[in-house]
């Protein structure tokens, strides 16, 4: 039996808002990247809104930091 996803309301704006004023993305945003991608209620926007950011990472202008918050 699988568990459903559910994401929090918004937090995918949120996350690439903060990933667009930050340029970097952070483990535990690239894992709520991956719960956001087996979401099946998705709307196109948010899935191009996912595709644009995967896009700007795979072309240098996004970079991944392996922590999990930048917090300090």
């Amino acid at each position: 039996m699988e568990t459903p996803v559910n994401l929090i309301p918004f937090a995918l704006g949120e996350l690439f808002a903060q990933v667009n004023h930050n340029g970097y993305i952070t483990l535990a945003d690239r894992y709520g990247l991956l719960a956001a991608i087996f979401d099946e209620t998705l709307t196109d926007e948010e899935k191009c809104s996912i595709n644009r950011l995967l896009h700007s990472v795979r072309r240098g202008k996004i970079k991944l930091v392996n922590e999990l918050s930048t917090i300090r």
